[in-house]
């Protein structure tokens, strides 16, 4: 019996929907596999394609072009290493999530995915069928199950296959990002060794699409859970894992373990990624946003000149008559230390006209938050003209806490591509600040150091758009806020159970009020980076407009 099996993975970021590109990428992978002599090459799930697809893959044209890519795929690697990609495929009129092998010039689906996730951003009951649990093909001796993705999650798939005969199982995986999402897979696959005796390879997928950044970080367990392989967190790669038979079992020779930071550089990291990929993939190479001389916007073009490079990056100050000096200055530093492009254009002479235009049909009625909005409104006609005209893509810079309460004006400062900061609450945003001061690593673009001026950090928020105007004077304090927000949002909680933490009763129904009533404006926001599980999109879905309030 063979000794040894030589498995390479491929952490992979597939650009969805370029079939094109994604077989060029996968022969790559394939040209190099054959070079190291592996017994098999493996890439995540939906490598081909692409995830998630969502309705694209009701489309025939779109599934015929997929069978046809597989097609190509099996002559292109008929005298070369066997290869799993995961593709969509359609049998007898029903669509799997399925994982082929490619082998001597045909292709074979071993594995049709099971339990399909329909939590949080997956929905996959809507477009797949569940197909039966798979026993194990063999590969040079080697007897392999592959539970795909959601399948790994529960016992019964694990389970058949090894009963079947598998020596080891390796998943397939399209995991987006959210935070401590680390520490749940490997629990569950930790689980799933225990149970089963065998090791485990969990593959997973890189990149950014729409909302979702799938982060990697895949791994290997041997037999009782103990961690042989780690791969990098955020970076697309390969790693040839050695297998050995010993004791009438295989187990993974030690290799790579990699070390991932902590929440805030990972939340970081996922941030900066989406801006790169879902602005390459949607083919901007530059960005532009308002630089205000607030936090919030500070966060953004750090992020976006970590992501693109200052040359790739506009910071635009807008200044109107309520802009304080110290906004400006501080707007003016920032961009200095990251050297960036820059423009000031002063809102005045517009806001001006629009008054008097106005004028006759406002007479008798005095200002109000009306003419706030027109300041912000302004400002996003200016920055999508910007965006236009020199082809950038414009970043919205709104926290997650403005967002929930609707502290924000549509299509004003809401007006834009992407926001980099959607699903990170104020609080987070000023650890981020002071974390990304004291923190640099290669991948980021920008420069090292104090880049964000403390003055920024420690300035009182404010919209400036009236003379002296402060968050706190329609908002509570964000640390309470946030703390709300959390309950309500993240959690759950119902108001007697946010009284019971302490918080008032009058101020909770407030902002339960607010987060409700501002759907209507996050259904028309800009997406952005999922970073926890209950993000204000994809990851959290409301009635655009219900009456119901929590009356406990």
């Amino acid at each position: 019996m063979k000794q040894h099996f030589y498995l390479m993975i491929a952490q992979f970021n597939p650009s969805l929907g370029d079939l094109e590109s994604n077989f060029r990428k996968i022969m790559e992978f394939h040209s190099r596999a054959v070079t190291k002599k592996v017994d098999l090459l493996a890439f995540p799930e939906m490598s081909l394609t692409g995830y998630q697809v969502q309705d694209l893959i009701l489309k025939p044209a779109f599934i015929l072009e997929v069978n046809e890519i597989i097609r190509r795929l099996a002559s292109a690697c008929s005298s070369g290493v066997p290869t799993l990609i995961g593709a969509p495929v359609c049998e007898n009129g029903k669509i799997y999530n399925a994982y082929v092998l490619i082998n001597n010039g045909s292709h074979l689906i071993v594995s049709r995915k099971h339990h399909l996730p329909n939590t949080n951003v997956f929905d996959e009951k809507r477009v797949f069928e569940s197909g039966p649990i798979s026993g194990p093909f063999e590969i040079s001796g080697m007897k392999i199950g592959s539970p795909i993705c959601e399948d790994l999650w529960f016992e019964d798939v694990a389970e058949t296959m090894v009963e079947s005969g598998a020596d080891i199982l390796l998943s397939p995986n399209g995991s987006p990002y959210s935070r401590k999402k680390i520490d749940s897979r490997t629990q569950v696959a930790v689980k799933r060794s225990l149970e089963t005796g065998v090791p485990i390879i969990y593959l997973n997928m890189i990149g950014g699409q729409d909302d979702l950044v799938y982060d990697g970080a895949s791994f290997v367990l041997n037999p009782g859970g103990k961690l042989a392989v780690s791969l990098p967190q955020f970076d697309e790669c390969e790693e040839v894992i050695r297998f050995a038979f010993v004791d009438n079992g295989w187990i993974a020779e030690p290799g790579i373990k990699s070390v991932y930071g902590n929440t805030l550089a990972q939340d970081y990291r996922a941030m900066v990624e989406s801006v790169k990929e879902y602005t390459r993939k949607s083919g901007f190479s530059k960005v532009v946003l308002g630089l205000s001389g607030g936090i919030d916007s500070a966060l953004v073009a750090v992020i976006a000149t970590d992501a693109m490079g200052p040359q790739n990056v506009l910071c635009v100050r807008l200044p109107s008559q309520f802009s304080s000096e110290g906004s400006l200055s501080d707007a003016a530093l920032l961009i200095e230390n990251l050297n960036c492009l820059e423009k000031t254009i002063s809102i005045e002479p517009a806001n001006q006209v629009v008054n008097e235009s106005l004028a006759c049909a406002f007479d008798g009625y005095s200002q109000d938050l009306t003419e706030e909005n027109i300041q912000s409104r302004l400002r996003g006609v200016i920055l999508m003209a910007l965006s236009n005209k020199f082809s950038m893509m414009l970043l919205t810079t709104g926290n997650k806490s403005e967002v929930a309460v609707g502290y924000s004006t549509i299509y004003g400062d809401m007006a834009g591509g992407y926001n980099p900061i959607k699903d990170l609450y104020k609080t987070r945003v000023v650890e981020t600040c002071l974390w990304r001061n004291d923190f640099y690593e290669n991948w980021m673009q920008g420069p090292k150091g104090e880049i964000i001026p403390q003055s920024i950090i420690d300035k009182p928020p404010s919209a400036e758009l009236r003379l002296h105007q402060r968050d706190d004077e329609s908002l509570p304090p964000y640390d309470v806020l946030d703390g709300i927000l959390v309950g309500l949002i993240d959690n759950d909680l119902a108001v007697k159970d946010l009284v019971a933490q302490g918080y008032e009763k009058k101020m909770i129904k407030q902002i339960e009020d607010l987060i409700y009533r501002s759907e209507y404006k996050r259904f028309q926001a800009a997406p952005g980076p999922n970073l926890t599980d209950r993000a204000l999109w994809s990851g959290r879905r409301y009635p655009l407009v219900q009456r119901w309030r929590d009356k406990s």
